[in-house]
């Protein structure tokens, strides 16, 4: 049964593009607020619950896989981390789809309130499993850049849409800067103090709040000002898979099933790159907890300047498929650079490798995004972006797993020496990729 959307935008609507920005940012603000304090959280939860509870059990668990306590943290971070890509990678194609026949505003008001729901219940998470059910409830709900994505593609022709995806992507950058700064500061945040009485108010209550605040303000804003961008004339009369792997094979349009490969293989080297640094940076560079976040804040700025300015610029140029081999070629020697990152080595290597990375990962990101939305008609845009974007989720549960085993199992520099290995081949389908068909949407 063919459904539509409730309103018909008749070309690019002026000021999508920075509400995008807008949603995207406060997002990943709120998305990665809690990152700072997995750490706290891991021995807070034990020592509220015991050693026999769920927690506790995990906690010991960890500790036979490694020997260093921070270790043991980070996969413990790791873990809830991938819980909830794992769930973004199941649900990212459901709201795209339900996008494409119900319209891009009504399915994003609907994750941005299921996501302001999840930092409630964040909020009273006295308890491990509260704090899970959290996690699941914002992993399920986790939509909203994929619907933004489509919203972009709605609005943008076919030559303006990877810079749409860069000015999306540097919101995205923009928020994991942002977002572990303010979990940094809300760490000292303690509202146990204050509300004594209230049930589940627990350390990280503040970064809840603050968390609760941002999805607030977004899915307000949203509802004031987001526009219906899916047109009237764009429906879809196939009912569709809810299982990504499936819907993979549905998506038979010609490059879609190489790009979300070679997507996929990329993100997972990348993962694996980005869940190692912190063990690689502190064991070669001794860097501690304030030179990491110095660190993260210089791939967040690069990656934000890139895509904001510069993949706008060339892409009209050289089209989105040239653009991202150009940032995969220049993503695998930044893992050899960062390979070469000795306990003797200055920490210019380590810059000048992560540079590299940053770059190229700003290049790749956009232009496979445009690619995905080029590559189909206008009314499979949210489902074939769903796909798209789930995969990157499945990356991120793969990636963490497999550069922590490769880390603990091979040493240090395994996961970037296998990583530029790796890298090989998303180059090399990349390269393969056909040009956007001349009738592509936009």
């Amino acid at each position: 049964m063919s459904t539509t959307a409730t309103q018909t935008p008749t070309g690019p609507r002026k000021g999508v593009l920075g509400l995008v920005f807008l949603t995207v940012f406060l997002d990943m603000v709120g998305f990665s607020v809690i990152f700072p304090l997995f750490p706290q959280m891991l021995d807070w939860y034990v020592a509220e619950e015991g050693p026999e509870s769920f927690v506790g059990r995990l906690a010991a668990w960890l500790e036979t896989l490694v020997e260093d306590r921070f270790a043991v943290i980070v996969l413990f971070g790791g873990l809830l981390g991938s819980l909830y890509s794992g769930l973004q990678f199941i649900f990212a194609p459901i709201w795209g789809g339900l996008s494409d026949r119900r319209g891009r505003r009504s399915i994003l008001l609907f994750t941005l309130t299921g996501t302001a729901l999840s930092y409630v219940v964040w909020f009273f998470a006295g308890s491990f499993a509260l704090l899970i059910a959290a996690r699941l409830t914002g992993g399920i709900m986790a939509g909203n850049i994929s619907i933004a994505s489509a919203a972009v593609a709605d609005t943008h022709k076919k030559a303006d849409r990877a810079k749409g995806m860069g000015i999306l992507g540097a919101g995205i950058g923009l928020g994991f800067v942002v977002g572990p700064a303010l979990g940094g500061l809300a760490s000292g945040w303690d509202l146990t103090a204050s509300l004594p009485d209230t049930p589940g108010v627990n350390p990280f209550s503040g970064a809840a709040l603050i968390a609760f605040g941002l999805a607030l303000l977004n899915l307000v804003w949203a509802a004031a000002r987001f526009p219906e961008t899916l047109s009237t004339t764009a429906t879809t009369a196939e009912k569709r898979s809810i299982n990504p792997f499936a819907a993979q094979g549905g998506l038979t349009f010609p490059g879609v099933r190489t790009l979300n490969l070679a997507y996929f293989i990329y993100f997972a080297a990348f993962g694996a790159m980005e869940f190692t640094l912190v063990f690689l940076a502190a064991e070669h560079l001794g860097y501690g907890p304030l030179d990491n976040a110095w660190m993260f804040v210089f791939i967040g700025l690069t990656i934000a300047f890139v895509q904001g300015g510069v993949v706008r610029r060339l892409v009209p140029r050289v089209g989105e498929r040239k653009v991202a081999t150009l940032g995969m070629a220049l993503t695998l020697p930044g893992f050899l650079v960062i390979a070469a990152v000795t306990k003797t080595a200055a920490p210019a290597i380590l810059y000048t490798g992560l540079a590299l990375v940053a770059v190229g990962s700003s290049l790749v990101m956009p232009s496979l995004s445009s690619l995905a939305s080029r590559y189909v008609p206008d009314d499979r845009q949210g489902f074939a972006l769903g796909v798209f974007r789930s995969f990157g989720s499945l990356a991120r549960v793969v990636g963490p797993i497999a550069g922590g085993l490769l880390y603990y199992g091979l040493g240090a520099l395994a996961p970037y020496a296998v990583g530029a290995v790796l890298l090989l081949m998303p180059l090399m389908l990349t390269r393969k990729l056909p040009d956007p068909p001349a009738n592509a949407p936009g």
